[in-house]
């Protein structure tokens, strides 16, 4: 197979250390990376929401990920979104959800394509309702054949256990039955006493385990929660080569420190899937109630597979006013956040706002993208740390908020 060149220039900084363990470890992610990886985005929008405040007016700038959060934001009804990513399945994923907005029939049909997904008439629904109005791009790589069928019969049997982050955290679930335990115990927990007892008996003691402990000094390990190589490196250094300990403190925020009542990533990550019984524990774009605000407000989102500083370098000046970079500036040395930045500046109208995250608990710019750049705006630190602690997800180490000054 081929690597992605946008994803392979990305991982590698432009194609270094090609005959090195990190270049060979950066050609495994690569090719790890190419393709389905995140069913469902990993960054709590609601937390997004309150940094970005968005307006009618907002001209927002993403990268695409799952989509989910693209979806989530139209529920505050923006000008517009454009989406990039370097992950083609990303980019065919996220169309897929906005043509389901348009043309399923009902909320309940889009619920049980997107919030069950594993339905086998969610294939004749595909067939039926979706594939005549996809892009023929997006169309082929859903209809494309594999070993187990075509892709979009994972809708048939539960797009989330799939990915790259799926066969992950199906992974930690194997690891804990092999050890007595069921991580979907937490969900019947009624109390955050309860919460936490059960993370205690069951989730806890299985980082003290010597395969486990073994597994997280491997790079390896983390390419289904999208981290590189180079990003692997700096976490494990501000862990102090800990990574057992260090995830093991991250779920523990996930599963104590918030209620499981309406934590959908907990319920992705222990269950595997979202609250159907209730419908509580789902992102704000399942929500039946803001069903019809999505499928009119659909069509203001575009999206492309492109790099962020190409796509960017493409836009006109002051054209666009809110920017989420999810944790990919982790990915980038200093050469690449400097033009970045630089694009960032030029298409930011006054007053933008510019939100990410990042594995570990600072922020990559200072020192790394020129003063002059960087004096253009502010940033919000106690507001940052704030946010960072109410983000659900609780995988990230770091929540950073940008106000452009001017």
């Amino acid at each position: 197979m081929s690597a992605n060149p946008l994803l392979q220039n990305a991982v590698t900084a432009g194609g270094g250390h090609k005959l090195t363990k990190r270049g060979i470890l950066d050609r495994m992610f690569t090719m790890a990376f190419k393709g389905f990886v995140y069913p469902q985005i990993w960054e709590d929008p609601e937390v997004d929401l309150e940094a970005l405040q968005l307006t009618p007016e907002s001209r927002v700038f993403t990268i695409a990920s799952g989509g989910c959060n693209i979806l989530n934001y139209l529920t505050e009804r923006p000008a517009s979104i454009q989406a990039v990513d370097l992950n083609p399945a990303h980019v065919a994923l996220t169309r897929l959800k906005l043509t389901a907005l348009k043309q399923l029939p009902d909320h309940e049909t889009f619920f049980r394509f997107f919030g069950h997904a594993d339905e086998r008439e969610n294939k004749r629904v595909y067939f039926r309702d979706l594939a005549p109005h996809l892009d023929a791009e997006t169309r082929a790589y859903w209809s494309k054949r594999g070993l187990r069928g075509r892709r979009i019969d994972m809708f048939t049997r539960n797009v989330y256990e799939f990915g790259l982050l799926g066969r992950f955290i199906g992974l930690l679930h194997l690891i804990a039955r092999l050890h007595g335990k069921n991580p979907r115990h937490i969900l019947e927990a009624e109390t955050l006493q309860e919460q936490r007892a059960l993370f205690d008996s069951i989730i806890g003691p299985i980082f003290d385990s010597r395969m486990v402990r073994a597994l997280c000094r491997l790079p390896v390990s983390f390419y289904g929660l999208g981290i590189p190589p180079a990003q692997f490196e700096a976490l494990s250094a501000s862990a102090g080569g800990d990574m057992a300990g260090l995830m093991r403190s991250r779920l523990e925020r996930l599963a104590c420190d918030f209620s499981i009542d309406d934590n959908y990533f907990a319920w992705q990550a222990f269950g595997r899937g979202y609250d159907r019984t209730k419908r509580q524990a789902i992102p704000r774009y399942l929500h039946a109630g803001n069903y019809e605000t999505l499928r009119e407000t659909a069509p203001k989102v575009d999206v492309v597979q492109a790099s962020m500083t190409d796509f960017l370098g493409a836009r006109e000046a002051a054209s666009l006013d809110r920017y989420i970079l999810l944790d990919a500036q982790d990915w980038m040395n200093a050469e690449q956040l400097s033009a970045l930045w630089t694009e960032i500046l030029r298409t930011s109208a006054p007053g933008a706002r510019v939100i990410f995250r990042t594995a570990g608990e600072e922020s990559p710019l200072p020192g790394r993208v020129p003063d002059e750049i960087l004096d253009r705006w502010e940033y919000r630190a106690e507001e940052s740390e704030d946010l960072c602690r109410r983000d659900r997800s609780s995988i990230y180490g770091g929540f950073h908020l940008y106000i452009r000054r001017d």
